[in-house]
């Protein structure tokens, strides 16, 4: 049987202040990331924001835990951060730990999400470039 579990309820199953930012951080996401699909990924235990089913058309995701929230961003260690606000040593992503509502509304987070759907647009051209 398919498991037919909402980012809504996936979400939810976090503490009051983990689901209040993750649904803020959503609509976020969804206005700044025009057409992007939202798929969850339970066994990973994260929401994810791509343009296809492919891996390389990830742009970033929602990372839940007890503790807090997370923003992952696919291919972040290529970024520019002049804000310093990703963390983590992966070979390809990095995170930003969300501290605050105001913080997903902030100008640096908004840049940095800007800078990876540029980052995306760019890796997306390349790729159909490449294979015309």
């Amino acid at each position: 049987m398919a498991d037919t579990k909402t980012p809504e309820i996936f979400l939810s199953e976090y503490g009051q202040e983990v689901f209040k930012n993750a649904m803020q951080l959503r609509q976020v996401l969804a206005d700044m990331l025009p057409g992007v699909t939202e798929q969850l990924d339970i066994s990973a235990k994260m929401v994810s924001y791509c343009y296809s089913q492919r891996y390389v058309d990830m742009v970033c995701t929602i990372i839940p835990s007890k503790k807090g929230l997370k923003l992952g961003i696919y291919k972040g260690n290529e970024l520019p951060d002049p804000y310093h606000l990703l963390e983590g040593k992966g070979k390809i992503s990095r995170y930003v730990n969300i501290k605050s509502a105001e913080q997903i509304n902030s100008h640096p987070v908004k840049q940095l999400l800007k800078n990876a759907l540029a980052a995306y647009k760019l890796r997306s051209t390349a790729a159909f470039l490449h294979h015309k």
